[in-house]
């Protein structure tokens, strides 16, 4: 074989394999999971974390100095009003009773006989048969007995009380708490000893703090819907228990503080949720909302579909021929496991919402259809953002 021969062969072997190259087949589109975005009114929420608490908090103290001698009551279960609850040892009670009692008759006996003595030297000293001095000198002590009778008159009425306090009762009827002291135990010397609590929880309060600005935006809308200062709204508010659970009453704002803490920029409120079943007990951890704005005709997409990159949003939107473009939107609150979009996108329209890294604009893609979820009451757990907060969040 010539060399001219080889030459040529090369030549040949080379061309067929750019040809080959040039007639190799495109890749296929990247599957992708593609939903309509949903269009729909929806409430937007105030939330906020708070603890339960009964709707009266009762401490029951000791107000005498005395040794417990009995604890007369189960924790933990409900209590009526004057129920006995513990037994103080009344016998240093009843000596003092009986003590002042005598020290009262004493006295009783002794302005008995001064007054005697005024009346019978009354009218002997009109008939010069005692002396002035006399006369003067018994009215002065029956006047001493009288002044001298008042403290001792004063005394069982005290003794007595002090005696009733050794008998400690329930002031309200509600839920009793565990026994902070126990049988022996020297209560109230030096001051009121704590004995237990009692809870009314067939009414169960929330505690919680809202952001100053949240405020001032649910204040605005109470200003906006003719509410006057001091007038109820009746503005329902839903109870999340730690669980996830939402408690199956709503509830009623009963308390906004006067002020806000200038160390923590936030307000105090409280609302009040009926109690079926007394389920809920204080010192639950638990999330209050409240619906305070109606956004109408609202965009929603997942939040799986919205791409973050120093703060710009973007989603993949899928064409009529199945061709994307990268889109920047404007997010506004969340509902539950959805955004709002409040521009960039229309209804209507299809987004990816899985497959986001194997798209870029002007490719196209092989989609594959599937419902947006429907938004209902925000589900357990999810982070749905104040309302008012997401307000300041988009104007600054």
């Amino acid at each position: 074989m010539t060399r001219m021969t080889i030459v040529a062969l090369a030549t040949a072997a080379a061309l067929g394999s750019a040809c080959s190259k040039k007639e190799a087949a495109p890749p296929p589109p990247p599957d992708v999971k593609v939903a309509t975005v949903l269009q729909k009114d929806v409430p937007i929420y105030v939330e906020a974390i708070g603890q339960t608490r009964g709707s009266t908090e009762i401490e029951v103290r000791a107000r005498v100095e005395g040794f417990l001698q009995t604890v007369d009551f189960k924790e933990g279960t409900p209590v009526r009003q004057g129920q006995l609850l513990y037994t103080i040892d009344p016998r240093p009670f009843q000596a003092a009773l009986a003590q002042s009692k005598g020290q009262l008759a004493e006295a009783e006996a002794q302005l008995a006989r001064t007054h005697q003595d005024v009346v019978r030297y009354e009218p002997l000293v009109a008939k010069n048969a005692i002396s002035r001095q006399e006369y003067e000198t018994a009215v002065a002590l029956e006047r001493a007995a009288v002044a001298a009778g008042a403290a001792p008159t004063a005394a069982p009425d005290r003794a007595q009380i002090d005696l009733g306090y050794t008998r400690v009762v329930a002031p309200e009827s509600g839920m009793v708490g565990k026994t902070e002291v126990y049988p022996g135990t020297l209560v109230g010397r030096g001051q009121s000893t704590l004995l237990t609590h009692i809870s009314q929880i067939g009414t169960i309060h929330v505690r919680f703090t809202i952001p100053e600005r949240d405020y001032l935006f649910y204040a605005r809308r109470r200003e906006e819907r003719g509410v006057k200062p001091g007038q109820e709204e009746p503005l329902p508010f839903e109870l999340i228990l730690a669980d996830g659970t939402v408690h199956p009453t709503k509830g009623r704002l009963v308390f906004v503080d006067r002020n806000v803490d200038p160390e923590t920029g936030t307000i105090l409120l409280e609302a009040a949720f009926p109690n079926p079943g007394e389920i809920v007990r204080p010192g639950q951890y638990a999330r209050v909302r409240a619906a305070v704005d109606l956004k109408q005709g609202a965009i929603l997409v997942p939040q799986r579909a919205l791409s973050e990159l120093q703060g710009i949003y973007n989603v993949a939107v899928v064409g009529g021929d199945d061709t994307v473009e990268i889109r920047m939107v404007k997010p506004g609150e969340r509902i539950g496991t959805l955004w709002i979009v409040d521009s960039g996108l229309k209804a209507g329209e299809r987004i990816v919402v899985e497959g986001l890294q194997k798209v870029r604009t002007g490719i196209k893609v092989k989609p594959e259809m599937v419902k947006v979820e429907e938004p209902g009451a925000a589900p357990p757990g999810a982070a749905g953002a104040p309302a008012a907060e997401n307000k300041a969040a988009k104007s600054s």
